[in-house]
């Protein structure tokens, strides 16, 4: 059903624009046909001026009026198309019967215009239409208009209506078969010029047709990845916790955290949980590249730290079951860098490791927020059998713990700065007894002012830890 949509949305967006297009065309035709029949008036033209008086007006209405239509029509649009050629063919039909050797050329016109609606069967229609009329034009002519000095032997008939009748009349009874003449060597020639025009404008218009059938099948499957990616953006956003206070039975400690992907799925992820009733593990990583491939990765790598972590492996132990998981089958050769912290609930006693991870930001209490600079091992899933060292830090009520990836201190402004760790710290100084959700907001608005218009480059993830006692 999506597909159809799509379908006819973009060629109906294109036939109004078509009509529009179409309907000024004619308009201009009036105009010219207007500026012609003053010319005539004023002597610039030697045409019969009562031929004149009767011809243009119709003619005129009849360009005039598919201006009207695009503006009033109601109905379907596929049938308005169809009127429009009608109008201008007809109105053309009308000025040739009377001018039959100015306007050969004019019946180009609409065949040229059909081309812009890149439907073939209204193509075929208007050069039908085109021949038929210009066929009618051309024996009207004989009657009526203007002659032209291919169709007659004599150049200087008058334009008697009568007198033509009697002479066509007298020719045909000679054996000269006037008519037959005159669309033998009058309307064939310029019935092949049509042709001949309708079939390089259709060629055109068939190369125009495909490259919008292409957008259609772009556009189409855009819309398919879109919905994907909506769907997985669900799909990230759900897996990572983001029901705020977490943990409301616990009194001891405050976490808040968010992720901003650059993307519609990014490579960050946070992760905090509980292994037992005394410990909580709290992540941060960063994967390597974006889009869909980081957003995979991340998935795996998430499930596989929290599954060992909550077997009761130590922080570093857990890095290293992982990075050995991970190499398994890592054709891509992505990577992935992980802060992990174990927090004893009871002792306030945290034991992490870093997989090459950004240093983490402490503040103790009644102190400023500062970097603590810790031991960096490989990257995760970088090398087999690598090992992660554990470090332990003592925190007490009113420390805080804040954990970010590279996509704060690399956002970029629109002078190619980086915001940098020192404005970072810097941020979170600012604001004074925050509770963590406070200490993320204040840092992303100023890392937003410092970079402006500027696209999001990467990721942008953060985590704080609030120690309460």
């Amino acid at each position: 059903m999506m597909e159809e949509t799509v379908h006819l949305d973009i060629f109906r967006v294109n036939e109004e624009k078509a009509n529009k297009y179409t309907a000024f065309c004619t308009f201009i035709a009036a105009v010219v046909a207007v500026l012609m029949w003053l010319l005539n008036l004023c002597g610039f033209f030697i045409v019969d001026q009562n031929l004149m008086n009767i011809a243009m007006p119709g003619g005129v209405a009849l360009f005039l009026l598919p201006s009207l239509l695009v503006r009033v029509w109601k109905g379907d649009t596929r049938l308005l198309k169809y009127v429009i050629m009608c109008c201008f063919m007809i109105g053309i039909a009308i000025l040739n019967s009377a001018l039959t050797i100015q306007l050969v050329l004019a019946w180009s016109c609409p065949v040229v215009l059909s081309c812009h609606y890149y439907s073939p069967k209204l193509a075929h229609f208007t050069l039908a239409g085109a021949l038929f009329c210009m066929l009618c034009a051309t024996y009207i002519g004989l009657y009526c208009g203007v002659w032209d000095a291919n169709m007659m032997r004599s150049v200087d008939l008058p334009g008697d209506a009568a007198f033509r009748a009697e002479f066509i009349r007298e020719a045909t009874a000679a054996g000269d078969n006037l008519l037959l003449r005159v669309f033998n060597f009058y309307y064939i020639p310029r019935a092949a010029i049509v042709i001949v025009v309708y079939l390089i404008s259709v060629t055109l218009s068939k190369r125009t047709h495909g490259l919008l059938k292409k957008q259609e099948e772009d556009n189409r499957e855009k819309e398919r990845i879109g919905a994907e990616l909506n769907v997985a953006t669900q799909i990230q956003a759900s897996m990572l916790p983001c029901v705020f206070p977490a943990f409301p039975e616990y009194k001891e400690f405050d976490i808040y955290a968010s992720m901003d992907p650059a993307k519609e799925v990014g490579g960050d992820f946070y992760d905090f949980f509980l292994v037992d009733e005394d410990h909580l593990a709290i992540v941060m990583a960063d994967v390597s590249g974006k889009g869909v491939p980081a957003a995979l990765f991340m998935m795996i790598t998430k499930t596989l730290i929290k599954n060992e972590a909550q077997s009761g492996l130590s922080a570093g132990a857990t890095l290293e079951t992982v990075n050995n998981q991970l190499l398994e089958n890592n054709e891509a050769g992505m990577f992935v860098t992980v802060w992990l912290g174990i927090y004893e609930i009871s002792t306030c006693r945290l034991t992490a490791a870093n997989a090459g991870h950004e240093y983490p930001v402490i503040r103790r209490a009644g102190g400023v927020f500062e970097l603590l600079k810790d031991k960096h091992g490989f990257v995760m899933a970088g090398m087999e059998g690598a090992k992660y060292r554990e470090y332990e830090l003592e925190l007490q009520a009113g420390d805080i713990l804040f954990l970010y990836t590279d996509g704060v201190a690399e956002a970029t402004n629109t002078e190619e700065q980086l915001y940098g760790t020192e404005r970072m710290v810097d941020a979170l100084n600012s604001v004074e007894n925050a509770a963590p959700r406070e200490l993320l907001l204040a840092v992303r608005a100023d890392i937003d002012r410092f970079v402006g218009d500027a696209e999001q480059f990467d990721d942008i993830t953060m985590l704080a830890l609030q120690i309460r006692g």
